[in-house]
C-alpha cells in the first residue's frame, strides 16, 4: 500500500512540474493588460484551456490513483497468494522428507529383512552340512559295529571257555594289563632317561678332567721350559762366577804387587826425609798421599835449582 502512495505522490508531482511551467510559460507569453487590453479575450481563453487542463489532470490523477488501488489490492492478494503457495510448498516438501523417511526406514528393513533371510539360508545350508556329515558318520559307525561284530562274537567264546563271566571282565582285564604296560613302558623310558642323562653328566665330568689335565700338562711343559731355561741360566752363571773368580784373584795379586811396591816406595821415601812417619803398613792410600807429597816436593827443589842456574849463567 506503502509503495502504491508513493507512486501516486511522484505521478502528481511530475504532472504538477509540468503542466505548471507549462502554465507559466504561457502566462509569460500574454502582454500585460494595462499595455494591451484587447487581449483579455485571448487571456480568459487561455485560463479556460487552462482550468481544462487542471480538470484533465485531475481525473487523470484520480485514474491513476484508482489504477494503483487496484494495483496495491492485486499486489495484496499476490502477498497472500505467495503466503500461501509458500505454505504448501512448505507442507508439500515436508510431505516429500516424512515419504524419503518411511521409504529409508522400508529400504532398511527390506535390507534387513534379506540379510537375516541369507543369515537363516545360510544356517539352513550349514545344518544340513552337518546333517550329512553326521549321517556319514553314523554310516561309518554302522560299517565299523558290523566289522567289530567278529570281535564280539569272539569274546562271547573266550568268556565261555574262560574264568570270566561278561565281556566287560574282559576288556577291563585287557585295559588294566593295557595300563601296566603303559606304566612299566613309561618307567623303562624313565630309566633309560635317566641312563641317558647319566652318561650325559660323565661325558661332562670326563671331558672337564680331559680339560683339566690338559691344562696341567699345558702347565707342567711350560713349568720344564722354565726349569730347562733356568739350569741353562745356572751354567752360564757358574761359568761366569768362575770367570769373576778367576778375575778377583788376579786382581788381588796385582792389588797386593801394587801395595808391595808402594811400601818399598814409601819405606825409601821414609829414609830419604830421614823420619819415621806414623803411618800403618796396610794404609796404602796415606803412604801414596806421602810419596805424592815428596814427588811434588823434589819437583819444586828442582824447579828452584834450575831456576838459579839459569839466573848464574845470566850473570
Amino acid at each position: 500500500m506503502s509503495l502504491g502512495i508513493m507512486e501516486e505522490d511522484e505521478l502528481a508531482e511530475y504532472f504538477r512540474l509540468q503542466y505548471g511551467e507549462r502554465l507559466l510559460q504561457l502566462l509569460q507569453k500574454f502582454p500585460n493588460i494595462e499595455e494591451q487590453s484587447g487581449s483579455s479575450i485571448r487571456l480568459l481563453e487561455k485560463k479556460k484551456e487552462a482550468k481544462i487542463m487542471h480538470t484533465a489532470m485531475e481525473q487523470k490523477k484520480e485514474t491513476f490513483r484508482r489504477r494503483m488501488e487496484t494495483l496495491n489490492l492485486r499486489w495484496e492478494e499476490l502477498g497472500t497468494k505467495e503466503a500461501q503457495l509458500k505454505a504448501h510448498i512448505q507442507k508439500f516438501e515436508q510431505f516429500i522428507q516424512e515419504n524419503d523417511q518411511k521409504r529409508i526406514r522400508a529400504l532398511k528393513k527390506a535390507n534387513k529383512e534379506r540379510e537375516l533371510k541369507r543369515q537363516r539360508v545360510r544356517e539352513l545350508a550349514k545344518v544340513k552340512q552337518e546333517m550329512g556329515a553326521l549321517r556319514l558318520q553314523h554310516q561309518r559307525l554302522s560299517t565299523r559295529m558290523q566289522e567289530f561284530s567278529v570281535f564280539n562274537k569272539y569274546l562271547e567264546k573266550v568268556v565261555e571257555h574262560s574264568e570270566f563271566e561278561e565281556i566287560h571282565e574282559v576288556i577291563s582285564r585287557y585295559k588294566t594289563l593295557i595300563s601296566m604296560h603303559h606304566d612299566l613302558m613309561q618307567s623303562a623310558q624313565e630309566g633309560q632317561e635317566k641312563i641317558e642323562r647319566a652318561k650325559a653328566r660323565l661325558a661332562r665330568y670326563m671331558e672337564e678332567k680331559d680339560d683339566e689335565i690338559l691344562q696341567h700338562n699345558n702347565e707342567l711343559a711350560r713349568l720344564q721350559m722354565r726349569f730347562d731355561r733356568a739350569r741353562s741360566d745356572v751354567i752360564v752363571w757358574e761359568s761366569r762366577w768362575a770367570h769373576i773368580q778367576n778375575t778377583a784373584a788376579k786382581k788381588t795379586l796385582l792389588l797386593g804387587t801394587i801395595k808391595m811396591a808402594a811400601l818399598n816406595l814409601f819405606q825409601i821415601v821414609s829414609k830419604q826425609l830421614k823420619e819415621t812417619a806414623a803411618v800403618s803398613l796396610e794404609d796404602t792410600h796415606k803412604q801414596l798421599d806421602m810419596i805424592q807429597q815428596f814427588i811434588q816436593d823434589l819437583s819444586d827443589i828442582w824447579t828452584e835449582v834450575r831456576r838459579k842456574e839459569q839466573q848464574q849463567v845470566r850473570v
